[in-house]
């Protein structure tokens, strides 16, 4: 699957990533599909990943749990806990991934427009060591082209 470039990353400050990306969906079918285990499992990861793991307790106080499987049998986990949600506007959660260092927040919003819908998702790191880890992970291109596998999933349904 080829990356369509539809996603804009920005590092405003030594410890933040800002991914951009706007759906060809309403904003609650968006949300849904960051929030809802039967959404997620049919476009999050990278091509040839599953969400194996996809457990969702969505809530202020309460978390989730990904782990994702690579074509080669590796396993991602990640796991975190909403601090505020807002549906369908927003939500914000920490993340932390099972092989790497520290935890993030995750600040997402969804802002619809003439029945599209802008994703502007900011990560807090706690320094530019570990924002700079997470960039050369190849977080990007993952994050790419999850984006891409939601785009045509929101276009089926």
């Amino acid at each position: 699957m080829k990356n369509t470039g539809n996603l804009k990353i920005t590092t405003p400050n030594d410890n933040e990533i800002v991914m951009t990306r706007v759906f060809n969906a309403p904003q609650k079918l968006v949300f849904d599909a960051f929030t809802k285990p039967e959404l997620l499992k049919r476009w999050f990861g990278p091509h040839g990943w599953s969400l194996d793991v996809c457990e969702i307790d969505l809530k202020v106080g309460g978390g989730f749990r990904f782990v994702l499987v690579g074509p080669d049998g590796v396993r991602m986990g990640m796991r975190g806990v909403y601090r505020e949600i807002n549906a369908p506007k927003g939500s914000v959660h920490t993340e932390s991934f099972d092989d790497y260092p520290g935890e993030s927040t995750v600040t997402s919003v969804f802002t619809e427009a003439e029945g599209k819908t802008t994703l502007t998702a900011t990560v807090s790191y706690p320094s530019k060591e570990i924002r700079d880890l997470v960039i050369q992970s190849g977080m990007e291109h993952g994050a790419a082209e999850s984006y891409d596998k939601l785009a045509a999933l929101l276009s089926e349904i």
